[in-house]
């Protein structure tokens, strides 16, 4: 952050030490960036309006899958497939196009609702906000356009749920583009620690559904720290019992290509 990174070192840690450094940023940016998330939540509101009239009836299933997308068609498929064909069938997908215009060939099944909201936001925050207040379901799960999910991911994730769970998380695998394996990301959720810390992905989360369900709609700029994915899981966590299981279920993909994730050469580069 490069507000946080002006303070002097002193102050720093006593912020870090007593709040987390992740809370004071997240504190921070709302208050400086509090006219473009009211931006935000009008346009949100403004594509909600719009696509429900052209929607009708909500759909409905136990597991909402939201999915937001732009200008990914291919790994797109790849995602939607992998959501199909989970061992748990009642699913229903989600897919909001941000205004890319370009969702194609995507797989001949009813249980894909596809939304194209009417310009680029640049915020996959708002686009699953979009999918969330358009569907029902008891249990919400994420996919980006980019990732795909092994066949028991919501299995796994369900079977925690029912079992008390408000908050599942599954271990991720993450792989350069070619195919090679850069590392897995599986560790237990700590609230405390998590203030200063990131290390659940919003891919491997499924929930429960409750009202507070929503992501912030800002478009954050690159260099804006923590992201919307942090926000989210920080703030849940702090009213649903959150359970970590340590199976890789997503192979998450590292490019250079991500719409809203930047990586570094050593990440993206091929194994040596």
């Amino acid at each position: 952050m490069k507000d946080y990174a002006l303070l002097p070192r002193p102050v720093k840690d006593l912020l870090r030490q007593s709040v987390g450094r992740n809370v004071v940023g997240e504190n921070w940016w709302r208050l400086r960036f509090a006219a473009e998330r009211f931006d935000a939540e009008r346009a949100e509101h403004t594509e909600v309006v719009a696509l429900a009239a052209a929607l009708g009836r909500a759909p409905s299933a136990t597991v909402a899958v939201v999915m937001p997308t732009y200008r990914r068609p291919e790994r797109l498929v790849a995602a939607v497939t992998s959501a199909l064909n989970q061992t748990v069938q009642d699913v229903v997908v989600i897919v909001v196009d941000d205004g890319g215009g370009e969702v194609r060939d995507l797989p001949d099944d009813p249980r894909i609702v596809a939304l194209r909201l009417s310009k680029n936001h640049g915020s996959p925050g708002l686009a699953r906000n979009v999918a969330l207040r358009l569907s029902r379901s008891p249990y919400v799960a994420f996919l980006d356009d980019d990732n795909t999910w092994r066949p028991d991911h919501l299995e796994r994730s369900l079977a925690a749920l029912k079992s008390g769970a408000g908050m599942v998380y599954t271990a991720l695998r993450r792989l350069r583009e070619d195919g090679s394996e850069l590392d897995v990301l599986s560790r237990p959720f700590n609230r405390a620690a998590h203030r200063d810390g990131e290390w659940v992905d919003i891919n491997a989360v499924v929930l429960r559904r409750f009202p507070g369900v929503r992501f912030d709609p800002w478009a954050r700029p690159r260099w804006v720290h923590p992201r919307e994915d942090w926000e989210f899981v920080h703030r849940v966590s702090g009213r649903l019992r959150v359970h970590h299981i340590p199976v890789a279920t997503v192979d998450y993909s590292v490019h250079s290509g991500s719409y809203f994730t930047d990586w570094d050469a050593t990440a993206i580069g091929a194994t040596t």
